[in-house]
């Protein structure tokens, strides 16, 4: 029998995976690729993000050292977020997932309704 070569535990993708697959990381680092953008400038470019989300995956994505996070200490005080040279380095991938989703997306939901069509028919019977 072949021995697993996938493991949960021990797959670095699956760590990855972790960080980008939340929905709104995409989109806050999309917000950052042109540079350095204030906490409200960020929110106001992500539709339907809460102040509660932004703020936990901004935090999260500074502990990953994909963000840093600056405060201008004035009054009020000024806080400015960019990505770092490490967060940069995710653009490439994250734009080649976005521009396969624009090409491929529109199959993914045919399948899905001719899926569920064909399910729910057999449930019924």
């Amino acid at each position: 029998m072949r021995e697993p070569d996938i493991s949960i535990v021990e797959c670095s993708y699956r760590r990855v995976l972790e960080i980008v697959s939340n929905k709104w990381t995409a989109l806050v680092i999309y917000a950052l690729e042109d540079g350095t953008i204030r906490y409200g400038s960020i929110k106001s470019r992500i539709a339907d993000i809460s102040q509660k989300m932004l703020t936990q995956t901004l935090k999260q994505l500074e502990r990953d050292g994909l963000v840093v996070r600056k405060v201008t200490p004035v009054v009020p005080p000024v806080v400015e977020y960019a990505l770092t040279p490490l967060g940069m380095t995710l653009l490439p991938f994250l734009r080649m997932l976005k521009e396969w989703s624009s090409a491929h997306y529109a199959s993914v939901s045919e399948a899905r309704e001719a899926y569920d069509a064909l399910h729910q028919d057999a449930s019924h019977g």
